[in-house]
């Protein structure tokens, strides 16, 4: 068939050049665990980045992020309110509510996988203020979405101050954080603590990374419970100078912003030549996804495109931030001419 166009996950993206030579610049003897300078630099420069004081915790992966940071913030006798269509819901094996020692995920609908005000009080008020109810404790919200699309700042700061009248925690699941911030112009402030949020797992990998994911805790007092949750999970990597390194790389001279307006911007080609009668949700991340027969599928794949099968006549492709601009307008036009 020739090379394959990969539009299938940018978890299969390669590593940016510049983490490859920050892993190198850190392969010499230093402290183990986190007390390397790499790791315990990392609560300065992420303070800097969101312009208040955190706690910057590196993990190896999204799913480890998000569980430490629920286990955290919601007791194993309470719940955290998400999306049906939430990541944690859907694709982390029961990792949350394993990590919490049994907390629940109380499910709630609403447009793209975006959850709202409403929709988050109408959940909380359905359930009995009684001992045979889980009660709330939490709230996760993923920016951007399973399904592409970004929360404004004035949308999580409505969630944010709904978490604070009902006595809740606010948990963001970035794993394409970079690409909200790119669509919504937003700095990360505005997106998180500013409106509310305590907790954000902080993708890298999807964006140019190798093995590293940050927890950032805006409400400090979680983080030494998270280290110690980070160890007893098997999350603690002896020489975390590597994941460190990736991250810091990264954030310098403003990859990640880079990497994710790079898959944005091919992902807003590929939806202009979908036309309004595919798309099946607004394209605001690097996510696109397209009503499509199978028999379509079929002739884009001849063709040497790899992608999702979503659901029945439903496909998705994802731009990585890698993803070659000719391979972009090959997929815009091939799917034109269906």
């Amino acid at each position: 068939m020739g090379v394959i166009m990969r539009f299938f996950s940018d978890n299969a993206a390669s590593v940016h050049p510049a983490v490859l030579e920050a892993l190198a610049r850190a392969n010499h003897v230093d402290t183990a665990y986190d007390g390397d300078a790499l790791s315990k630099s990392l609560d300065g420069v992420f303070s800097d980045l969101f312009e208040t004081p955190v706690a910057a915790i590196w993990v190896s992966s999204g799913t480890a992020a998000n569980s430490l940071a629920l286990a955290a913030l919601c007791p194993p006798y309470r719940g955290t309110i998400c999306h049906r269509d939430s990541h944690i819901q859907n694709d982390e094996a029961g990792a949350p509510e394993f990590f919490s020692g049994g907390a629940k995920l109380l499910l709630a609908d609403g447009p793209g996988a975006k959850l709202t005000p409403d929709a988050i009080a109408a959940r909380i008020d359905e359930i009995a203020v009684d001992v045979h109810r889980t009660q709330p404790a939490a709230i996760s919200i993923t920016n951007a979405t399973e399904y592409g699309c970004s929360y404004t700042p004035s949308e999580v700061a409505a969630i944010g101050e709904l978490a604070r009248v009902r006595g809740l925690c606010l948990h963001m699941d970035g794993a394409r954080f970079a690409n909200a911030v790119i669509h919504t112009g937003a700095s990360p402030a505005d997106l998180t603590w500013r409106a509310g949020v305590e907790a954000l797992s902080f993708g890298f990998i999807k964006n140019g990374g190798m093995s590293a994911e940050v927890l950032v805790c805006f409400d400090t007092g979680i983080a030494e419970e998270i280290r110690i949750r980070r160890k007893r999970a098997g999350h603690l990597a002896s020489k975390g100078r590597y994941l460190a390194a990736q991250v810091l790389a990264l954030l310098e001279d403003g990859r990640w912003l880079d990497n994710a307006r790079a898959a944005n911007a091919g992902a807003t080609a590929l939806a202009a030549a979908s036309g309004g009668e595919r798309l099946i949700h607004p394209v605001e991340a690097n996510e696109v996804f397209v009503r499509m027969s199978p028999d379509e599928a079929a002739t884009l794949r001849a063709q040497g495109f790899d992608f999702y099968d979503w659901a029945a006549n439903e496909v998705r492709f994802v731009v990585s931030w890698d993803q070659p601009r000719g391979e972009i307008d090959a997929l815009a036009a091939a799917i034109a001419t269906l």
